[in-house]
């Protein structure tokens, strides 16, 4: 029997016609962008060809959405979800535009933690909101929140904070205590917390994922979505839950264009995902357990200069090449020399100097070819 995360065929995924598999030449081996390359979960591609069976390409409609999701969080986090406070959305940052445009004002500045997803700096200062960065803090034992940054920017008039959690591109899970820390400055200053925890069904053996609206501040909104665990990111469809009777207020202004962005099929196969995929996830996870530690090896052993700190959770590798002489911008020197796509660390802010992002969510052979092609380009 083909096993559907090891026994992957390059020529096969070249075929494949997302961003991943086109933005290059064919002699590039793209490693850039979230999407992993392992076959979709059986109950997600079983739902998705009954609705193409009959012909159900209409638009999206989500009941049905709210409990599949409940069920799922229950299960995953130990969290009891109300359906009623789940709302559909095309995906995660359409969400945050929304929720952005009902709870700030223009100009009103809206906190992220770099080294971060990149479009959140573009999404707020699109919005017309200001970007007010409070770095991660770097340490021996990880990558840590800021609290006396959060507080100060939280003081000086920030309205929103948009947290990452787990945290991409680090792969940090943020614990209670410090999610604990900030619902209360969240409260003492009146900021609203959106939490995009696209990542954290795939949360790894030794972290445990904290749902932040669980924590029960009073303007809080957890982000979710299938897409990144059930790797259907073209499929759109996302949630977003409000944490209180106040931000189920906001969520009931959210413009139709969240409801009538989502596609049908998104709907249809993240309802198969959280309902039937579980085992198929439980699977992933320990594929994903093995990659970050082989990854780890491959590297202490290919490019021993290379700082890496193993995901808490999530399939993206945060790897620092300051000591490998490539500069500001490594990703471009792997491109040239090596041949191989990484994600551009300044991409995701100031403090991704000297960064590569890599996706590691693929069999062991490819895994060790992406690493071969970095070692050739030093």
């Amino acid at each position: 029997m083909r096993n559907g995360f090891e026994d992957l065929d390059l020529g096969e995924l070249r075929h494949r016609r997302s961003e991943k598999w086109r933005k290059h030449p064919a002699d590039v081996l793209p490693s850039f962008i979230a999407e992993m390359d392992y076959d979709a979960a059986p109950a997600v591609t079983a739902a998705v060809r009954a609705a193409m069976e009959r012909y159900d390409y209409g638009y999206a409609n989500p009941a049905g959405l709210g409990e599949a999701f409940a069920a799922f969080a229950a299960v995953r986090h130990g969290w009891e979800v109300d359906p009623a406070r789940v709302h559909l959305l095309p995906d995660v940052m359409a969400g945050v535009d929304a929720i952005l445009a009902l709870t700030t004002g223009a100009g009103d500045g809206v906190v992220i933690n770099p080294p971060v997803y990149p479009p959140f700096f573009a999404h707020i200062g699109g919005s017309g909101r200001r970007v007010v960065e409070v770095p991660l803090a770097r340490s021996d034992g990880g990558w840590q929140l800021d609290f006396a940054g959060l507080e100060a920017a939280f003081a000086a008039g920030a309205r929103a904070y948009l947290l990452c959690n787990p945290h991409n591109p680090t792969g940090r899970v943020f614990s209670p205590a410090d999610l604990t820390r900030v619902a209360e400055l969240a409260e003492r200053y009146g900021v609203t917390v959106l939490s995009d925890e696209i990542h954290a069904p795939l949360t790894l053996p030794g972290a445990a994922h904290t749902p932040f609206v669980s924590l029960g501040p009073a303007l809080a909104f957890t982000l979710a979505s299938a897409t990144k665990a059930f790797n259907i990111p073209g499929l759109k469809c996302a949630v977003v839950v409000s944490g209180s009777a106040g931000a189920q207020r906001v969520l009931g202004q959210l413009p139709d264009s969240c409801n009538y962005g989502a596609g049908l099929l998104g709907v249809l196969a993240s309802e198969a995902a959280w309902r039937d995929g579980g085992d198929w996830l439980d699977e992933l996870v320990l594929r994903l357990d093995q990659a970050r530690a082989e990854f780890g090896r491959l590297l202490a052993q290919r490019l021993p200069l290379a700082g890496y700190m193993p995901p808490q959770a999530g399939y993206l590798a945060w790897v620092d090449c300051a000591r490998l002489g490539l500069g500001a911008e490594p990703a471009d020197a792997f491109l040239a020399r090596g041949r191989v796509a990484l994600g551009r660390g300044l991409d995701f802010g100031a403090a991704g100097d000297g960064f590569v992002r890599v996706t590691i969510a693929t069999s062991s052979a490819i895994l060790g070819e992406i690493v071969d092609r970095m070692a050739a380009a030093v």
